[in-house]
């Protein structure tokens, strides 16, 4: 529309230079009526649904201007209205193309095995015999048939499944393997590694560790956990409201005065050239541009800012919240273990880590990575080991500069020693350690609370949101301990993804704005009045469900999104009551017969560059914006030099 505008313009000029002025004016009315009637239908439809607003004004202006001849003032205002749309439609489709696909990570291939082999051989399915030799107990009942790769929606009821190290689990099924750890988190929200016996249940979405093993489905894909999540987002997606646009609420009375203004003229004067002057400096421009010039604007600003904000409406909506919702896990924390304590027993605690270190720097198990990096970030270094022998589900055992050392969990320790191993504090799990044959200690590993997160719960205060919650399906002594450290008002644990769409709707003050960043959060975020996704480390699931997209790894951007939604909101409405009250005074004016048509159709120009310019401010943060990030900046140099900060105490 905007294309065919212009050409239509040009077109007209060419006419008109060539003397063919007539020829011009059915063009460009021709024009703007067929436009205005396109305009009426949309409008009809709209009413329809129930909603109303500036395409009334809109069909008004380019009505009124082609009855009073005033045409190129109908293809200004067509532009107008045709480029304000275009602007939001060009803002959507940034956002889509900073996103991936929905679901990028959802398993579409199961690996089927034959009916006539046993238990899936492999590493996977090694059962310890006590002797840390790791050798195979598995028993097969009949010659063994490769896997067949299978789309996910073939997978029946009693299938028999192979899952790969590091791969999603395709269906909910029961594990027929000796034993395997998985990572839940983007399913649960628990960040540590959960480790699974034969004959538990596996949730679909969850991602394998580093051995194969085999799965008996108990569900259809279309059951499966993973598929109820996808349908969470689709009824919360249709259950919510449509919003209102800013312009929308001003445009029906400023219509209906300004008619009333043009009638009142006209019947006081008895000329209806007044009412046609009137309507001249009323065409709406202001209303149709002000307001999404602003809004690309600050859109503009937010994705400079690494936030990705998909509507014009999320501006307006961020600039409203009262209430923040946080997940848990990598959300308010990092979302992967850390080592925050080195429990010793006769042993300096950095040759302790050094030793571990050593042997896990061969293991596939999730946390083997994190006592690694410890061990790096210590100073003390990772030695080399020999004899390397991982024990699968159980640990890894090694010889480092000359020692015996067993890592692993509690019960292999436990039964290798005949000790009893200590406990790590609550909320934390522990890597156990034996050198020489006997007991040394552990190491507690947790997900420990981002260093910006208290700081960003004391920014949404100050941008006026009344109440911050933590919804998370961890357990409730370490959402509280975690809550405690962020400064957060209200906190829900144990909870399901659909619960957590229910404390959210539940929710008040409204409106309600959602941050998470796991497929288990995608339900939540659509369901929410601003979902925000942590799309640098997150799901594409909770992406593509979310109103905002936080492309950068750092909770402080939700923070920093509210104020640029208050910033936005601010100068949008400034510049429409700038607009709004340069043309009634105009209006004024015209009706007094004070003002010609020529002069009126060149000053409403000016209002409309005076709105623009204006409505340009939202692309600069405001004094009171940069005072908060400084504020910021300070609060979260004090957190890293917290002494508690165990990041600081690993450095």
């Amino acid at each position: 529309m905007v294309m065919a505008t212009l050409a239509v313009g040009l077109l007209g000029g060419a006419l008109e230079l060539s003397a063919q002025g007539p020829a011009a004016r059915w063009l460009i009315s021709g024009f703007a009526l067929v436009i205005a009637l396109l305009q009426v239908r949309r409008m009809v439809k709209d009413l329809r649904a129930g909603t109303y607003g500036i395409d009334l004004l809109a069909v008004t202006a380019i009505g009124s201007t082609v009855a009073v001849g005033e045409y190129w003032a109908a293809l200004v205002v067509c532009l107008m209205l045709s480029g304000g749309e275009a602007l939001e439609d060009y803002a959507a489709g940034r956002a889509r193309r900073e996103l991936t696909g929905l679901l990028e990570n959802a398993p579409h291939t199961a690996h089927r095995l034959g009916p006539e082999s046993g238990t899936a051989s492999g590493p996977g399915n090694d059962t310890d015999s006590g002797s840390g030799s790791g050798t195979d107990s598995a028993t097969d009942t009949g010659p063994a048939s490769g896997p067949t790769d299978i789309p996910v929606e073939a997978v029946r009821v009693g299938d028999r499944l192979l899952v790969r190290p590091f791969e999603v689990v395709p269906v909910d099924g029961v594990l027929t393997s000796a034993a395997a750890t998985f990572d839940e988190s983007s399913l649960t929200g628990e960040s540590l590694p959960v480790e699974r016996l034969r004959g538990e249940d596996l949730l679909s979405g969850a991602v394998n560790g580093g051995e194969a093993i085999e799965v008996r489905a108990t569900a259809g894909a279309s059951e499966s956990q993973y598929q109820r999540i996808i349908a969470l987002v689709r009824e919360a997606q249709e259950s919510k409201a449509p919003f209102v646009r800013l312009a929308d609420r001003v445009a029906v009375p400023f219509t209906l005065g300004a008619l009333g203004l043009a009638a009142g003229a006209w019947a006081l004067s008895g000329d209806p050239a007044r009412a046609a002057e009137v309507l001249v400096v009323a065409t709406p421009c202001p209303l149709i541009i002000a307001a999404p010039v602003a809004f690309m604007a600050g859109m503009s600003r937010a994705a400079s800012n690494g936030i990705i904000v998909k509507s014009s409406g999320t501006l307006e909506q961020l600039a409203r919240v009262r209430t923040a919702a946080f997940d848990k896990t990598g959300t308010l924390t990092h979302g992967r273990p850390e080592v925050t304590q080195v429990h010793a027993l006769g042993l300096a605690p950095e040759l302790m880590l050094a030793l571990a270190a050593g042997v896990e720097q061969y293991s596939s198990h999730p946390l083997a990575a994190a006592v690694v990096a410890a061990a790096r970030a210590g100073g003390a270094g990772v030695p080399p080991a020999e004899e390397v022998t991982e024990v699968p589900a159980n640990g890894v055992r090694g010889t480092v500069q000359g020692r015996s050392v067993l890592v692993g969990s509690v019960r292999f320790i436990a039964r290798e020693t005949g000790a009893t191993p200590d406990t790590p504090p609550v909320g934390h799990s522990g890597v156990h350690v034996a050198v020489d044959g006997g007991y040394a200690g552990y190491i507690a590993l947790a997900d420990e609370l981002r260093l910006e997160t208290r700081a960003t719960m004391s920014s949404l205060h100050r941008a006026g949101v009344n109440t911050t919650m933590m919804l998370t399906g961890d357990g409730e002594h370490v959402a509280r301990h975690i809550a405690q450290q962020a400064g957060i008002d209200d906190v829900r644990a144990d909870l399901l993804p659909q619960d957590k769409v229910t404390a959210v709707q539940a929710a008040q003050p409204r409106p309600v704005m959602m941050v998470g960043d796991g497929v288990n959060d995608a339900p939540v975020l659509a369901v929410a009045d601003v979902g925000v996704a942590m799309g640098a480390r997150g799901s594409s699931a909770a992406s593509e469900s979310a109103d905002v997209v936080i492309t950068v790894d750092d909770l402080g951007r939700s923070a920093r999104a509210v104020h640029i939604g208050r910033r936005t909101m601010r100068i949008a409405w400034q510049a429409i009551w700038i607009g709004v009250g340069m043309s009634v005074v105009l209006m004024v004016i015209a009706a007094a017969g004070l003002l010609p048509a020529i002069v009126g159709a060149w000053l409403q120009e000016v209002v409309d560059l005076a709105c623009i310019l204006w409505a340009l401010l939202a692309m600069r943060p405001s004094r009171a914006e940069r005072s908060e990030s400084t504020r910021m900046e300070r609060e979260l140099a004090a957190a890293r030099a917290a002494p508690g900060d165990p990041a600081a105490a690993l450095r």
